[in-house]
């Protein structure tokens, strides 16, 4: 079952805690957020309780987060949630759910980055430093071939509902990106789901990273679209100058298409919230028809960025 059908409160959490972690049990335990995934509630000033909640795959990617994000935490210059335990499958609660670090900030589909060249510089400096080489045994995910995506499945409901204003442009742009050479290097790191309310702002610039459910090896262009989808207007080009190694035009033109793709879902949750239906979430829209707006403003350039990006 998913837990969808058992209700999370603080009163099963601090049950959990008690069971298996008890030296936490007292703390107070207040919701944070309800994610696609998971809930997370904060435990106390500096903790948080991340629990499975609405889908089958959630386990999964707590467990992954629990085997890998501790080793690359260290070397990440923004604050990230790093595990600190694993609570067990029990009676009270059937499935795997940790305990990490809590990281202050306000999610940016709420309040977004102002500062631009501060906020590209935190983004660069973030990036740059995650973006390594991985392992043979790290997990695989996002971040392989853009051929491999059914483009027009997903731009077809936002078509039919009227979200998109210019689909040539749209289109123009994807076939760009799905036609770059590929990824020649070796696999690395990447976060693999850098949307708005994975990032989170204080003081008009990015002060953390959360969500690494999606964290796999790869090309790192999957990551490069938050270039696009997150930085305000006119600083996509600081980004693109302080992020290092410098990136290839080809895999700057797979990044916008990566964009592109986080742009067109980031429409539908926003229409779906704004309309009421399952799954939606308001502050997704604004952000994202920006996105497609920056993505669509001109024809990309050699550089792999139009006028419109920088």
């Amino acid at each position: 079952m998913t837990t969808a059908e058992l209700e999370i409160t603080a009163d099963l959490i601090r049950e959990l805690l008690r069971d298996q972690h008890p030296d936490l049990a007292g703390r107070p335990v207040t919701l944070g957020a309800r994610g696609w995934d998971n809930q997370l509630w904060r435990l106390g000033d500096d903790l948080a309780v991340r629990l499975p909640w609405a889908t089958e795959r959630a386990d999964a990617l707590l467990l992954k987060e629990y085997a890998w994000l501790p080793a690359l935490a260290p070397r990440l210059p923004l604050p990230v949630p790093v595990p600190q335990r694993l609570g067990e499958p029990s009676q009270r609660f059937p499935r795997s759910w940790i305990v990490t670090t809590w990281v202050p900030g306000t999610p940016a589909d709420r309040v977004t980055a102002t500062r631009g060249a501060a906020a590209a510089g935190a983004l660069a400096a973030f990036l740059t430093a995650l973006h390594q080489p991985a392992p043979a045994t790290a997990p695989g995910g996002r971040g392989g071939p853009l051929a491999e995506v059914d483009f027009a499945a997903h731009l077809a409901p936002a078509l039919d509902l009227g979200l998109i204003p210019d689909p040539d442009a749209v289109r123009a742009v994807w076939d760009d990106a799905v036609t770059a050479p590929a990824w020649a290097g070796p696999p690395l790191w990447l976060h693999g789901d850098l949307h708005p309310a994975n990032l989170l702002t204080a003081d008009g610039t990015y002060c953390g990273v959360v969500d690494f459910g999606d964290m796999c090896a790869g090309d790192p262009a999957c990551d490069l679209a938050a270039a696009w989808i997150l930085l305000p207007d006119g600083a996509a080009a600081r980004f693109h100058a302080a992020y290092q190694p410098a990136a290839e035009a080809a895999t700057l033109r797979r990044a916008r298409g990566w964009a592109l793709l986080r742009a067109v879902a980031g429409i539908l949750i926003g229409d779906a919230g704004d309309h009421g239906r399952p799954g939606g979430k308001s502050t997704w829209g604004p952000p994202a028809r920006a996105a497609l707006g920056r993505l669509t403003a001109a024809v990309a350039g050699p550089d792999g960025q139009g006028p419109g990006e920088v």
